[in-house]
This record gives structure tokens, sequence and C-alpha cells, in this order.
């Protein structure tokens, strides 16, 4: 089984480092291969969005599963643009990582699969747009993945306290849910395997307000939490600003019971206590 992977970040090395043995050939994309040290044993290709090389186009069409983790932008998906003719020549799985803000805001409130996208934010509208884009594009095989905030090795609440960077923004009523990236590995290899298409939320089991992390990752490091500070008042970027227009409770009942993933970090504290037993923050 030949993998071929757009988009070579965090979660998709992650993937590779856990399951690239199930693979009989992984390549993938990465903006500038000369940049990277961190990929032995894939074969890189350049890819930045513009014309991609012959070769690279090859590899794509002879995959048989294809991972994409490459964010749309605001001319739309750049893989579609680069490789959607060789796409449309054959069929393949497409596992198409998105994002659970793609719900909006829900007011603190749950949704599933089958709640309406509704999202007010330019980057969410692309995201939405994407994602049909791939669903068409797969022909009935396309595992379209939301997921929730990342954390992982070497990013997450104690590498961040220890390096001072922590803030506990407070905006009463404001809950997130969070992944572990070796549950994002778990649920691309069962989506990988699954049989036809769908949508599955991945996410943990309990959305906890921001600050609470923060603090939790300041017991296991007895370093002292930072100091509360208001949204109202705090001064953030407006990117950062905007995660907190959205506070909504994400079900990840689908992803159990249809792909049969087993959360080996069903909460923050679960993934924190492993993280901090393999070192990170200290």
């Amino acid at each position: 089984m030949r993998l071929f992977i757009l988009g070579l970040g965090y979660s998709a090395r992650h993937f590779v480092r856990r399951f690239g043995s199930a693979f009989s050939h992984i390549a993938g994309t990465v903006r500038d291969p000369g940049q990277r040290d961190d990929l032995g044993g894939i074969e890189v290709h350049a890819f930045s969005g513009s014309r991609p090389a012959r070769e690279t186009v090859e590899r794509v069409g002879a995959a048989d599963v294809l991972l994409i983790s490459i964010p749309p932008g605001s001319a739309g998906d750049p893989a579609i643009a680069a490789f959607g003719d060789v796409l449309a020549a054959g069929r393949r799985k497409v596992v198409y990582l998105s994002t659970i803000g793609v719900y909006g805001d829900h007011a603190g409130g749950w949704v599933d699969e089958s709640t309406p996208p509704e999202a007010t934010l330019e980057r969410a509208r692309m995201r939405i747009a994407a994602e049909q884009i791939w669903t068409d594009t797969a022909r009935g095989e396309a595992a379209i993945l939301r997921l929730a905030g990342i954390y992982g090795p070497g990013r997450n609440a104690l590498v961040s306290l220890r390096a001072g960077s922590a803030r506990r923004i407070i905006k009463p009523g404001q809950v997130f849910n969070r992944i572990h990236v070796g549950d994002i590995a778990n649920s691309i290899m069962a989506a990988a395997n699954h049989r036809g298409g769908g949508t599955w939320n991945v996410c943990d089991d309990e959305p906890a307000p921001p600050q609470d992390v923060i603090s939790y990752a300041a017991q296991l490091t007895g370093i002292a939490p930072p100091a509360e500070e208001a949204f109202e008042t705090a001064e953030m970027s407006v990117m950062a600003r905007s995660f907190y227009s959205s506070s909504t409770r994400v079900s990840n009942a689908k992803l159990k019971h249809e792909l049969g993933v087993a959360l080996a970090y069903p909460t923050y504290r679960h993934g924190l206590d492993a993280l901090w037993r393999a070192g990170e923050g200290r």
C-alpha cells in the first residue's frame, strides 16, 4: 500500500513514525526540502502551491492512500488546483485533515457530525469548501477528519509553561476540545482502513476552559501558573483572539462507534500526565 502525504506537518509526521511500516512506500511534500532534516525514510517532494514537478504528480497518481494536511488559502485548495486532473483519473483513499472550527459558535452547546457547519470566520468557510471538494474528488472514498486543538510532544502546555509563554486568558463560558497527536495518528489509520467515506470529529471526551489546562500543567511542573487575564482587555493578535470567537462542545461518539477508535488520551489530563512522564516541560 503506497502513501502520499500532501503537507508533512506535525500530525502527518507523527502518523508516519507510528504507522509507516504499514505502507510499502511513503512520499510527501514540504515547501523547501532543503530546510528539513526530520523526514528520514520519506521520499520528499517540493510543493508550495505552484506547479508541481512531473515526478510529484506521478507519485500522487500512483498512491493508494492520500493524506492531505495542507490548509486551503484565499484562492481555494492548492492541492486540488495542482493535482485535480490526476486525482480524477483514478480511485484511492483520501484522508483530509480538517478542523472542528467549521461548526462555528454554539455558546458551549454540544455538536456532532449531523450539525450543519455555520462558520463565520473566513478560514473556516474555506475549510468547509475544501471538505466538499475533496469529498467530490474522491468519489465516495474521502474520510474527512475534523480535528480539535492539537497537542503532543514538543507542543503542549507543559512546554509553554516552562518557556514562560503560557497565558491564562479568562472568557466566562469558553470551552474547547483538544486532541493528542497520538490519537490523531490512530484515527488516520482507522479512516484509511475504513471502507467508504464519511466525516468524523477527532477530539477528546472533555471540552474544557483553556485556563484549566494551564493550571493543571502548573500542578504537574510545580511552576506557579501565570496570572489570570480578562479576555476583553488582554493583548492578543487578531488570529489568537479569533480562536475565542466560538465556544462549542464537540462529540466524538461517531469516531468511536464507526471507526472503532479508542482514545489513548481521553482528556487533557491523561495527555499531560503521559507527556510529563516522558520528560516534557522538565
